[in-house]
């Protein structure tokens, strides 16, 4: 779709909108295309698909005939769009229900429907049925990214289409093509899962997304659909947990605390401590590539004895991290200077369907500054600039001066005061309503937030979710097709001591083993706030002994106390919101490096600056790291996602851990020579 159609199309629906008695063929060919060369029969084709797109938009185009002549009569054939068509209802929300809200619409803020969420969260602000409300001080839940595959299905999901992509079976370890009608996706164990009918097998089957070893083609041609009533949770809670099994390992000698932690030493027979400068664990494990992501990253720091499944799929990610690395390099080249965050590339769809939101949005948001406006949307100050230019020249057929947009932005303020019945935002669409029903759901065993108890925040939580479930209608139906994450705190006592000093401005003593270091270290913090990806929790603090803000994990730290001290205020929560898991400082270094398609996402995870879309799909990252000590374990741990091209010792060094974790594998040498005792 061109820009010249995108303002057809929305002068077509203007003039829909704006008839009482509808308009026939004649006039709209006239008035809305002024189209006097076209034939008839082309002219009628281009009709017809531009009620097609007007359609997929939602706005349901009535047929008027008049009495006496037959519908096969286009001059006796009038058509218009009833004024309610495609409205999004009145939902009307407590203070309670829009925090809930709000946190639920959060959760995707990094992740696949994220987009989704924040457009649905601007239809509900545009229509002024969301009270101005803010997170809770302090807990911000959120849902980790996915990856392209994630994507990739909710959109072949929602466009009704089956998909194809390899897939190493976890039975035979084989890798085989698979085309599936996508049902349901879904978090289970900490991995997605993909739910669907396997065409070649005939039967339903789970996929898990972290097994795909090609990226997810849509089948655009081909159609399917979700069985009535199907239940994404409900399937996946019939899957069994794995079995426990054990891996033995030979660790380098002082080295891997985290994992000492969870291992038992298992020293052979006679001997009395560490052989060969490694000693061998026995470590409890249930999912061999779970852990077999882990173990890549120690690279020659630790090798998997056994068993064979586990040691294949350590060696497998090694390899395929060490075969990107040698490629060829690329060109580095960014197109533009400055950000450029990530992004799918805007058609002139979006563009209409974004004024779609624009016009109400402005109406019920009189004089907001254009570069404000332009961050609520998500689009660069030109972007929404274009948009405001298609506006005031699009209207009614007449083409008086009252029957266009009235909108004004000359003084940097943005006020629109003709509307043209377009000042009601149009009903979620079923992206929007999975990502904010979705987030409901995933909420349920959160604690209670700041200012609500249990029972209030799990009744605002149900009543919240009754409203947005009528007013989504049949956009609904995707939201019980995905499953997300629990974000319930596994140590729900340490979440309570971080809350409460959070609460009361109290500073925490806490013991923490640091995984990139490898040590562990006691600090005095003034705790900020609280942010989740799944069920992993962080909290950002200001740590004394650093002199700056750091964010640390939960599950990692070993002692928690508050120190009897209130905090120093040398730091806030206020620089920004939601929290980043990972913050800038002028002593970064800056990291070129090469995603593939599959792990592009990775750019979203560590806040890219700048970003080139490769002519394979996949990404150019410019990335700022406080530490790139971690970065070959960085490079291991993806397994043949991700490259450093710039700085050149960092790839060296990257290439150096990789070569020396693999010649573990490869020849024989003491490590084999220790036996079990």
């Amino acid at each position: 779709m061109s820009a010249s159609r995108t303002e057809r199309l929305l002068n077509l629906l203007i003039a829909l909108l704006n008839t009482k008695y509808g308009l026939s063929r004649a006039v709209l060919r006239d008035k809305v295309y002024h189209d006097a060369g076209e034939s008839d029969v082309a002219f009628g084709r281009m009709f017809e698909r531009d009620k097609v797109d007007l359609k997929q938009f939602g706005f349901d185009i009535e047929t008027l005939l008049d009495h006496g002549f037959g519908s096969d009569d286009p001059a006796s054939t009038r058509y218009r769009i009833g004024k309610e068509s495609n409205r999004l209802p009145d939902v009307h929300l407590t203070p309670a229900e829009g925090t809930v809200l709000l946190l639920a619409a959060q959760l995707w803020e990094r992740a696949a429907l994220g987009s989704a969420a924040a457009s649905a969260l601007r239809k509900l602000q545009a229509s002024g049925d969301l009270a101005d409300v803010e997170l809770p001080a302090g807990v911000q839940p959120r849902i980790k990214p996915a990856g392209q595959a994630f994507d990739d299905i909710i959109a072949a999901m929602n466009g009704q289409h089956p998909v194809s992509f390899r897939y190493r079976a976890a039975s035979t370890g084989k890798e085989e093509d698979r085309l599936v009608e996508p049902w349901g996706l879904g978090s289970r164990f900490g991995q997605w899962y993909l739910v669907g009918f396997d065409r070649g097998r005939d039967a339903k089957r789970f996929f898990r997304l972290s097994r795909m070893t090609s990226e997810v083609r849509i089948e655009a041609r081909d159609h399917c659909e979700i069985p009535p009533g199907f239940d994404t949770r409900a399937e996946l809670d019939s899957l069994s947990e794995l079995p426990l099994q054990e891996a033995l390992l030979d660790v380098a000698e002082g080295r891997l605390l985290g994992l000492r932690k969870r291992g038992v030493s298992k020293r052979a027979a006679g001997a009395s401590g560490p052989q060969n400068g490694r000693e061998r664990l026995c470590v409890p494990f249930r999912d061999s590539e779970l852990l077999a992501e882990e173990l890549a990253s120690y690279g020659p720091h630790a090798s998997v004895v056994g068993p064979p499944e586990l040691r294949d799929a350590v060696v497998r990610r090694l390899e395929a991290a060490a075969a990107f690395a040698a490629r060829p390099a690329v060109e580095v080249r960014f197109p533009e200077a400055g950000p450029a965050p990530r992004a799918r590339k805007r058609t002139s769809e979006d563009q209409l369907n974004r004024m779609l939101q624009l016009v109400p949005f402005l109406v019920h948001n009189q004089g907001l500054p254009i570069q404000e406006v332009a961050d609520r949307f998500g689009i660069t100050r030109k972007e929404l600039l274009e948009d405001l230019k298609i506006l005031i020249c699009s209207g009614r057929p007449e083409g008086y001066p009252d029957d266009l947009f009235d909108i004004d932005w000359e003084n940097e303020h943005v006020y629109i005061r003709e509307h043209l019945e377009l000042n009601r935002p149009i009903r979620f669409s079923v992206d929007e309503a999975c990502a904010l029903l979705t987030g409901l759901a995933t909420l349920g065993g959160l604690p209670a937030q700041a200012g609500m108890s249990e029972d209030e925040q799990s009744g605002a939580l149900e009543s919240v979710t009754l409203k947005l479930t009528g007013a989504a209608g049949e956009a609904g139906r995707l939201a019980a097709a995905v499953a997300g994450p629990p974000v319930t705190p596994a140590d729900a006592g340490a979440f309570g001591t971080i809350t409460r000093a959070i609460q009361a401005g109290s500073q925490l003593r806490l013991r923490y083993l640091s995984q990139q270091r490898d040590s562990v270290s006691e600090r005095d913090v003034d705790p900020l706030r609280l942010y989740s990806l799944d069920n992993t929790w962080y909290f950002e603090a200001y740590c004394h002994s650093k002199a700056g803000l750091r964010n640390f994990r939960l599950d990692r730290v070993e002692e928690l106390a508050p120190n009897g001290r209130v905090v120093s205020g040398a730091a806030s929560a206020e620089g920004g919101v939601p929290v980043k898991l990972y913050t800038p400082n002028d002593d970064d270094v800056v990291v070129v490096l090469q995603l593939t398609r599959q792990g592009s996402g990775l750019a979203d995870d560590y806040y890219a600056e700048r970003t080139a879309v490769l002519p394979d799909g996949g990404l150019l990252a410019e990335i700022r790291f406080g530490n790139t000590d971690w970065l070959p374990m960085f490079v291991a741990q993806h397994g043949g996602a991700v490259r450093i091209l710039q700085p050149a010792e960092l790839a060296d060094a990257s290439a150096e851990w990789l070569a020396a974790a693999l010649a573990q594998y490869k020849q024989p040498g003491p490590i084999q020579a220790v036996k079990a005792g």
